[in-house]
C-alpha cells in the first residue's frame, strides 16, 4: 500500500482581478476552511508589505481569525520576516496564538525583505544591518521559545507560556537557509517554487547538519511547489497561461509566484526544473509530487496556486488532495 501524500497550502492571500483587500482576506479565510475540510494537513499564510496584489502584511493576526473558524487544521506563517521584528514580540505572538489554538501553530521564519527598498526602511531601518544580525536574533527566538533567553543576565519570558508550544520552522532557498535551520535545530520549508537551487542538495546538506534542540529532536522537511491542477490538461495550461500573462502585463516580480509552466502531454514527471510550476491532471500532479518527494526525500509539500481566480484555486486544491486520497 503507498502511504499517503502530506499536504499544506501555503496561501500569499493575492488580491485577484479586481476584488478588494477585504475580499482577499476573505477568500483566505474561506480557502482554509475548504483545506480543513479537504483533509489538508496546514494552512500557512505568507507576509508581505506594500504590493499591489497581495493583501497580508501580518500573518499573525490573519491566523488569530482564521483559527476561530477552523478546528483542527494547523495555522502558520509562510514566513514570519524576522530581520524586521523583535524576536521577543514574534515568540509572544506565536505563543499567544498556541495558547489560543493549543497544537495547531507553526511558526515559520523567513529572511526575505517581504518589498522593496523604500518599504522595507519604513518598515524596520537598516534592512540589510538586520539580516547580517540574523543568526543572533535566530537565537534569541530560539533560547524565548525555551525559555532560556537572558537580556544583560537578567531572565526575561515570552509570555503566555502554551501548554503545547509553536512548532519551529525555517522557510529558504538555499543551502544557507537550510545550515540556519539545521543549526539551530527547526523544520525546514525548501521554496522549491521561487528558487534556482539544487533542492536535493540543499536538503541532503539540512539533514546531515541537523543538530537536535529541545524544539525539534530529528530533521523534518517540507517542499513548497507552486501546482495548477484541473480536470483537463487544456483547462490547467490555460489557467496557467492566464497567470503567466497577467504577470507580464503588472510586470509583477517572480516573488508573486507566477513561473514558467511545464511542457503539456509528457509521462516523464522527473523532468521539471527547480522553481517550476507543476501543471495538469490531479493524477499528472500526483505523480510528479511522488517523484520529488523521492528525489527529495522530503516529508511534506506546502502547496501554493498562482490562478487568477478563486474558485478555480479552490478547485485546483480540492482535486490534488481528492486525487492525493486514492493513493492511501
Amino acid at each position: 500500500m503507498t502511504t499517503s501524500l502530506k499536504l499544506g497550502v501555503l496561501d500569499l492571500v493575492p488580491r485577484l482581478m479586481d476584488h478588494t483587500f477585504e475580499e482577499a482576506l476573505q477568500q483566505a479565510v474561506r480557502l482554509a476552511q475548504h483545506a480543513e475540510s479537504w483533509g489538508y494537513q496546514r494552512y500557512w499564510a505568507a507576509e508581505h508589505h506594500d504590493l499591489e496584489h497581495l493583501a497580508c502584511a501580518s500573518p499573525e493576526i490573519l491566523l488569530s481569525h482564521i483559527g476561530a473558524r477552523t478546528n483542527t487544521i494547523r495555522l502558520g506563517s509562510g514566513a514570519v520576516l524576522l530581520p524586521h521584528y523583535s524576536p521577543l514580540k514574534v515568540a509572544e505572538n506565536f505563543r499567544m496564538l498556541a495558547s489560543l489554538y493549543p497544537g495547531r501553530i507553526d511558526l515559520g521564519i523567513g529572511r526575505a525583505p517581504g518589498g522593496s527598498a523604500h518599504t522595507s526602511m519604513a518598515l524596520s531601518g537598516n534592512f540589510l544591518g538586520h539580516v547580517a544580525d540574523m543568526p543572533n536574533r535566530v537565537q534569541a527566538l530560539t533560547e524565548l521559545l525555551a525559555d532560556a533567553y537572558r537580556y544583560e543576565d537578567v531572565p526575561v519570558r515570552a509570555k503566555p507560556v502554551p501548554q503545547v508550544a509553536p512548532m519551529l520552522w525555517m522557510l529558504g532557498t538555499n543551502s544557507k537557509s537550510a545550515a540556519f535551520a539545521a543549526e539551530f535545530g527547526a523544520c525546514y520549508v525548501f521554496g522549491q517554487f521561487m528558487s534556482e537551487a539544487d533542492g536535493t542538495s540543499v536538503l541532503r546538506s539540512y539533514r546531515e547538519g541537523f543538530q537536535p534542540s529541545v524544539h525539534v529532536r530529528e530533521p523534518h522537511a517540507m517542499v513548497a511547489v507552486s501546482v495548477i491542477c484541473a480536470e483537463t490538461d487544456g483547462e490547467a495550461s490555460e489557467l496557467a497561461n492566464q497567470a503567466a500573462s497577467h504577470r507580464q502585463e503588472h510586470n509583477e516580480p517572480p516573488s508573486s509566484a507566477v513561473h514558467q509552466p511545464l511542457e503539456q502531454g509528457s509521462n516523464d514527471k522527473g523532468s521539471f526544473a527547480q522553481g517550476q510550476l507543476i501543471v495538469g491532471t490531479p493524477s499528472y500532479v500526483i505523480e510528479a509530487l511522488r517523484d520529488m518527494e523521492q528525489t527529495y526525500g522530503c516529508d511534506e509539500f506546502l502547496i501554493t496556486t498562482p490562478v487568477r481566480d478563486y474558485e478555480a484555486r479552490l478547485e485546483s486544491f480540492r482535486l490534488l488532495m481528492n486525487q492525493a486520497a486514492e493513493y492511501i
